[in-house]
């Protein structure tokens, strides 16, 4: 892998506000770790420090060679999307052997046409099948791939070879940090052992906190019962015995529309836009303020999920004066117990309420 990132646009903010995010260079990374006093200067000493004691413990060479590849790879990834922080991405996950004629392959290519005709970008693993499906549907331009170095399966599809926005990655764990790192929603069509696992990932990092709430859809053909009896086995055996919260069944959408899989995401960002702690209070900003009532009615029914005091609503703190751009929206404060991520997804969806 080479370490120099090939020349990118610039990109122009000229887009649906319902395709603008948070400023990725600026937010808090990762999701549940409160704000830290340390500038970006004193995180690279930090890394440098953490190197010197590397050479000092006689760290053995291939342990090297592990850290010193995912260093780079992340570099370089970073580097590449970092022009399209602020564009809002979907990730659509699936198998890379579905053929064109089948109906997940039909559907995947229209759902990422409707998804970028709303402005937003397309992230897929750049393979063939699902993947290759998705990028032809969103287009080059709208188009970003994480490719994977396989033996055997994988190389990066016609839609996105060649191009600037593809990135191809040694190691699964880098490659699946940047699928969730970086997007804004998350599409699961059916797949094998890979898709199993990506879509259980994000599950399990929405459930623990240590991912940003976003919609995630599963997305069955029409007809299908891929998902549907993914589903029944949550119901029927995590939930039934207790394996799992009845909210948890919140955090993800099963459907086998393109319509309703592109309406979620949309309904998802109609007024909630993002979140962030700011010590030990969580700060969900807005596009919209609410009306007092639906605040009154918020307190009254998600009373469980505080630690102490109420939703309030205000505005910006100025430990948010890092992010310029969202200075205007409306803030819900609210002393969070970081537990009932189910019971806050259900929350989203009361401030996106008609």
């Amino acid at each position: 892998m080479s370490d120099e990132v090939p020349e990118l646009p610039v990109e122009v903010i000229d887009i649906q506000p319902e395709a603008l995010g948070e400023d990725e260079k600026s937010r808090p990374q990762p999701a549940d770790e409160l704000p830290s006093a340390l500038e970006s200067d004193d995180l690279i000493d930090m890394m440098r420090r953490t190197v010197d004691r590397l050479y000092l413990d006689g760290t053995a060479r291939g342990d090297l060679k592990i850290l010193s590849r995912t260093l780079r790879e992340l570099r370089y990834a970073f580097k590449v999307f970092q022009p399209f922080r602020r564009r809002r991405k979907v990730t659509i996950f699936g198998s890379a052997r579905t053929k064109p004629e089948h109906p997940n392959y039909v559907q995947a290519v229209e759902v990422s046409r409707k998804i970028a005709e709303r402005g937003w970008m397309v992230i897929t693993g750049a393979g063939s099948g699902i993947m290759e499906a998705g990028h032809k549907g969103a287009g080059r331009e709208m188009s970003m791939g994480l490719n994977i170095m396989l033996p055997f399966e994988q190389s990066a599809n016609p839609y996105i070879q060649g191009d600037p926005k593809l990135v191809t990655l040694k190691y699964f764990f880098t490659r699946k940090l940047m699928f969730v790192k970086e997007c804004s929603a998350v599409i699961c069509c059916p797949g094998g052992f890979g898709t199993l696992d990506e879509t259980l990932e994000v599950l399990t990092l929405l459930q623990t906190g240590k991912q940003a709430m976003f919609p995630l859809v599963l997305l069955d053909e029409p007809g299908g019962s891929f998902w549907t009896g993914l589903e029944s086995f949550f119901k029927s055996q995590l939930l039934s015995q207790q394996l799992i919260s009845p909210e948890d069944v919140h955090l993800y959408y099963v459907t086998d529309s393109t319509d309703a899989a592109v309406e979620e995401i949309l309904l998802f960002y109609r007024n909630y836009h993002s979140m962030r702690y700011v010590n030990d209070l969580l700060v969900i900003r807005m596009n919209e303020r609410l009306p007092e009532t639906r605040i009154e009615k918020m307190n009254e029914e998600f009373k469980d999920i505080l630690v102490t005091g109420s939703i309030e609503q205000r505005d910006a703190l100025p430990e948010e004066s890092n992010e310029p751009e969202l200075k205007d929206l409306p803030r819900l404060h609210l002393h969070f117990n970081r537990r009932s991520i189910g019971r806050l997804r259900q929350l989203i969806n009361l401030i996106n309420a008609s």
